[in-house]
């Protein structure tokens, strides 16, 4: 029974515990569509150093399991920490607005769906603390702690290699949604949760351990961060939000409609209308 189908099931554990796993949701065909555009991306990046007289060699022949990495292992310094500035490609477009998904998003958002204007790939390297999410709630980046609480929003992370607690999966603390913003603190490359908030509840902590193709979906004031890369590749993997799009964004951005039947004429309908959008 597909995931559309069977919403109470869904819900349930999203509400009460901040986050649910739809198993093998994202077709290959989709997978391998983005997995094309971040390897043309990676050609980009890497003809940039060559054009920088940075690297010598833009490995075409290395996998793109490890070709980012040994592109940047030795110029840390400009390696991307997330790809969020080039997803407006055409092979994007059926996963962002992945029908069977939205399905799902709607038993949780209602009917009118924005593509929130926050989406990224993230190539997280073995063993470099820039791309190592600390632990946060997104509610953690606005200073509005009760604004944030009140929109209705729905996080989604998959993997395009499996996530592992070597190569750095995500965790999750199950429940702690339900505490509302909380004090965030700034580390060296991202913000993370207060102490005090923290450390008693990381013994509950929880490894998402995902394969291509899985989708989570959890709340955004949920407590979540990534391990350490451990491994010799890159965990690729994606991350966006869908919102309620009767609310606003709080941001300039205002993101683009997945889903709407009172303003069915602007929504994203194909990849070659989402190529030609842009962030803001």
């Amino acid at each position: 029974m597909p995931p559309s189908a069977q919403p109470r099931q869904l819900l349930q554990p999203f509400e009460e515990q901040g986050y649910v796993i739809l198993p093998g949701i994202i077709e290959p065909a989709v997978q391998a569509a983005v997995r094309g555009e971040l390897e043309a991306i990676v050609d980009f990046l890497a003809d940039h150093l060559m054009s920088q007289e940075r690297v010598t060699d833009p490995l075409k022949a290395e996998p793109f399991e490890t070709r980012l990495y040994r592109l940047f292992q030795k110029h840390l310094d400009v390696a991307p920490k997330n790809l969020r500035f080039y997803l407006h490609r055409p092979g994007l477009f059926g996963l962002l607005f992945h029908g069977p998904l939205l399905d799902v998003v709607e038993q949780l958002l209602g009917p009118e769906i924005r593509l929130y204007p926050n989406y990224s790939a993230r190539p997280k390297l073995p063993d470099w603390a820039g791309t190592q999410v600390l632990w946060h709630q997104d509610a953690g980046y606005t200073s509005d702690d009760a604004a944030v609480a009140g929109l209705r929003m729905v996080n989604v992370w998959t993997p395009l290699v499996k996530a592992t607690v070597e190569n750095g999966c995500m965790q999750f603390i199950p429940g702690t949604h339900k505490l509302g913003a909380v004090h965030h603190e700034q580390a060296e490359h991202y913000l993370q949760i207060a102490a005090e908030f923290l450390q008693p509840r990381l013994p509950q902590a929880v490894n998402i351990e995902l394969e291509p193709g899985d989708v989570v979906l959890f709340n955004n004031l949920l407590f979540h961060a990534g391990l350490p890369n451990r491994s010799t590749s890159i965990r690729w993997s994606l991350d966006w939000r869908y919102q309620d799009a009767t609310q606003g964004t709080m941001r300039r951005e205002q993101g683009h409609l997945a889903r709407s039947r009172a303003r069915p004429q602007r929504v994203v309908a194909s990849a070659e209308q989402w190529s030609r959008l842009w962030l803001s």
